[in-house]
């Protein structure tokens, strides 16, 4: 079970992390491009994990999120969702505002 603690460490202990196949350079599916995009637009640093080079990762995230695919944003801890969502939220100006949210903390020093 030490792979859902590694789980739960990346996802708790950082504000913002997406799951992904490839990375925000090099994304390695549509999904994960469209959802990088939205994300980086933000403006804000976020961490994130290429799934495909870590299959013990790729394999127990979805267990783990009860979520079956990839991308995953996750916030604060939370899932936030999949490509869909994020997009959605993106382009209701409501991903910035929950991000630079959440990043903002950080720099504060309130975590």
């Amino acid at each position: 079970m030490e792979i859902m603690d590694t789980i739960r460490d990346q996802v708790e202990s950082n504000d913002v992390i997406l799951y992904m196949k490839g990375s925000p350079n090099q994304p390695q599916c549509g999904f994960s491009a469209r959802t990088v995009q939205a994300l980086m637009a933000c403006g804000q640093r976020f961490a994130y994990v290429d799934v495909l080079s870590n299959p013990e990762i790729r394999t127990n995230l979805p267990k783990f999120a009860n979520w079956p695919t990839f991308p995953q944003l996750w916030v604060k801890g939370e899932l936030i969702g999949g490509c869909d969502i994020v997009t959605e939220m993106y382009e209701k100006g409501e991903l910035k505002e929950l991000v630079t949210e959440a990043t903002a903390d950080a720099e504060n020093g309130d975590s």
